[in-house]
C-alpha cells in the first residue's frame, strides 16, 4: 500500500483530504476539526512513510495561495474602507505578539530548549511560515525547521478549540459594527397623511430605506426617486425592521393593504448580476430609473441581504430585486444579463494575473535589522495582493472581483490542498520530536506560547476594544494566520466580521513576527 502511494502524490493527495474530512467531521467535544483533519491525517500518514511528503512543497505553495488570494478578494474593500478603526485591533495584535516573543525567550531558557528550536516552536506555535524562512536564514540551522513542524499542529488546535468556544458567545460587542448575515429586510405599504418631498424624508435621504411602489389614484406605478407625496398617497419602503417603522412613523400610519401584491402594471422580479460590464459598479451607476424607469430594492450576496443603497457597488453573480414597468422588464433583463450560469464563472484571467501579482511580491526581499532579510512569500504576497485589488474591484475591463460561488469554491479547494500537503511534509519531522527528551518541554512552550497570545488578543477585543464575540474569533484566526482556524469559527457561525477581521490581521500579524524574530534570536 505505501508502495502504491508513493507511486501515485495525487493518490496520496486526496487520499489524505479524504480521511481528513472524515477525522474532521467527529466531533471532540463542542469542537470539530473541519478541514483541518487533512492536516492530522497527513502528518500520521507521512510520520509512517516520510517518502509520501515528496514533492508536496509546491502543492502546499499554490493552496495557500488559493486560499489567501480569495480572503483578500473578499475582505478587501471593507478592510481598506474602515482602516482607520482597525488601528486599535491592530494594536492588540503587535501586544499579543510581542508578548508571545517575551514568553518564548523566558519559558525557553527556563525549559532548557535550544535556542534555534525555541525560535522554530515560536514560528510554529503562531503558524507563521514566512516568519519560519527568516529564522532559518538567521540561524543557518535545522532547528526552527523542526521547532516551526512540531509547533505548528499544537498552534492550530489551541487555535481551533479557543474560536469554536468563543465564536458562538453572545457578549455584547458595544463598539462593533452589527452584523449582516442573518438579518432580514422587511417592506411596508404606508398610508401617507401629508404632502411631503421624498428628499425631505430623513431615512430616505440617509439611504436607510428604499421606496419602491406608489399607488395614486388607484393607479400602481413605479416611484420616482425623488419625486413629491401627496396626502392619501400609499408607497412602499424597504430597509430593516427599525428604518421602516420611522418611517411609517414620519409619514402616516401602516396601509390596510400591501400594494406590492398588485402586479397589474408593475413587476417585482429578482435578477442576477451576469453583465460584465456592471460588475463593481454602484447602483447609482446603473441609473435604472432613467433608463427603464425602474427601481432596485434589495440586493442578495450569498447568505447576505442588503439593501439597495445608491453607493452599494456591484459584484458578479449578485441577486438583485427589482420594480420594474411589465413593458420594460425584458429590456432590464437584457441589460443586467440575468444568467447564473455566466455569473458563476471563473474570471480566468483576473485570477491569473492576480496570483501573477501576488506571487511576484511575495518574492520581493526586504532587507531586516542585522544584516538579515525576509520574503513575504505565497502567504502574504498573494493576500496583500488580493486585498488591494478586492478594494479596487476593477482595472478598465478587468473585474477582480470573483463571484460569490466561485470564490467559496477556489478558496475551499486551496485550503484543503495546504493542509493535506503540509501535513505530508512535516510528518517526520514532528516524529523526531515525539521521539526525543525535549518533546514535553517542546509541547509546552508550544501550548503556552499560543495560547496566551491567543487569550490576551480575545481579552483586549472584548473589554478594551468592544468587539463581537465573532470578529474576535476572526481576529484570533487572522492573527495565527491559519485557515483551518478561520473556517472553525466560520462554520459555526454566518457572520461576515469574522473573515474581515482575519484580513485585518493576517498579513500584518506576519511582519510583526518576521520583525521579533531577530529579536528573540538575539536575547
Amino acid at each position: 500500500m505505501i508502495d502504491l502511494l508513493a507511486s501515485s502524490p495525487l493518490l496520496t493527495l486526496f487520499l489524505v483530504v479524504a480521511t481528513g474530512a472524515v477525522l474532521g467531521a467527529i466531533p471532540f467535544g463542542r469542537v470539530r476539526f473541519g478541514a483541518a483533519g487533512a492536516l492530522f491525517t497527513g502528518l500520521a500518514l507521512s510520520a509512517i512513510a516520510p517518502q509520501l511528503g515528496s514533492g508536496m512543497e509546491i502543492v502546499q505553495s499554490l493552496g495557500l495561495a488559493l486560499f489567501v488570494y480569495t480572503v483578500g478578494i473578499s475582505a478587501g474593500a471593507a478592510f481598506f474602507g474602515s482602516l482607520n478603526r482597525q488601528l486599535p485591533l491592530l494594536g492588540a495584535a503587535t501586544l499579543s505578539t510581542v508578548l508571545a516573543a517575551v514568553v518564548t525567550i523566558l519559558l525557553g531558557h527556563a525549559l532548557g530548549l535550544a535556542q534555534d528550536l525555541s525560535l522554530g516552536l515560536f514560528t510554529g506555535a503562531l503558524t507563521a511560515a514566512p516568519a519560519l524562512d527568516a529564522a532559518s536564514r538567521l540561524t543557518g540551522t535545522a532547528g526552527p525547521s523542526v521547532g516551526y513542524a512540531f509547533g505548528y499542529p499544537i498552534g492550530v488546535i489551541v487555535g481551533i478549540v479557543l474560536v469554536s468556544t468563543v465564536v458562538t458567545r453572545a457578549w455584547p460587542g458595544r463598539r462593533d459594527t452589527p452584523a449582516l448575515a442573518g438579518k432580514s429586510l422587511r417592506s411596508a405599504t404606508v398610508l401617507v397623511d401629508r404632502p411631503v418631498n421624498l428628499r425631505d424624508v430623513p431615512q430616505w435621504h440617509e439611504q436607510r430605506v428604499r421606496f419602491s411602489y406608489l399607488r395614486r389614484d388607484g393607479r400602481v406605478r413605479v416611484i420616482v426617486p425623488g419625486e413629491d407625496l401627496l396626502a392619501g398617497d400609499e408607497v412602499v419602503a424597504v430597509g430593516m425592521p427599525d428604518a421602516v417603522e420611522e418611517v411609517v412613523a414620519e409619514l402616516g400610519e401602516i396601509s390596510g393593504r400591501h400594494i406590492a401584491h398588485d402586479r397589474s402594471l408593475v413587476e417585482f422580479t429578482r435578477l442576477t448580476v451576469s453583465n460584465p460590464d456592471l460588475a463593481s459598479r454602484s447602483i447609482a451607476e446603473l441609473n435604472l430609473p432613467v433608463r427603464f424607469g425602474a427601481v432596485v430594492t434589495r440586493v442578495r450576496r450569498g447568505d447576505l441581504e442588503l439593501l439597495a443603497r445608491d453607493d452599494l457597488v456591484l459584484e458578479p453573480g449578485d441577486r438583485i430585486a427589482v420594480v420594474v414597468e411589465r413593458r420594460a422588464l425584458e429590456a432590464v433583463h437584457a441589460f443586467l444579463g440575468d444568467s447564473d450560469r455566466k455569473a458563476s464563472e471563473l474570471d480566468v484571467l483576473s485570477v491569473g494575473l492576480g496570483l501573477v501579482l501576488g506571487f511576484a511580491l511575495g518574492l520581493v526581499t526586504v532587507p531586516m535589522p542585522g544584516g538579515g532579510s525576509f520574503s513575504l512569500g505565497p502567504a502574504a504576497g498573494p493576500l496583500i495582493v488580493g486585498m488591494a485589488l478586492g478594494a479596487l474591484r476593477r482595472t478598465g475591463p478587468v473585474v477582480w472581483s470573483l463571484p460569490g460561488g466561485a470564490n467559496t469554491t477556489v478558496r475551499q479547494l486551496g485550503l484543503l490542498l495546504f493542509l493535506a500537503a503540509l501535513g505530508l511534509t512535516a510528518g517526520p519531522e514532528v516524529a523526531t520530536v515525539l521521539s526525543s527528551p525535549t518533546a514535553w518541554r517542546a509541547a509546552l512552550l508550544s501550548v503556552v506560547v499560543a495560547a496566551i497570545s491567543c487569550v490576551v488578543l480575545l481579552i483586549a477585543a472584548r473589554w478594551m476594544l468592544g468587539l463581537s464575540a465573532p470578529r474576535a474569533a476572526g481576529a484570533v484566526a487572522g492573527f495565527l494566520g491559519q485557515p483551518a482556524v478561520l473556517e472553525a469559527a466560520s462554520s459555526k457561525v454566518a457572520d461576515e466580521r469574522i473573515e474581515t477581521a482575519y484580513a485585518t490581521l493576517f498579513a500584518f500579524s506576519i511582519v510583526v513576527k518576521i520583525a521579533l524574530v531577530p529579536v528573540i534570536w538575539n536575547l
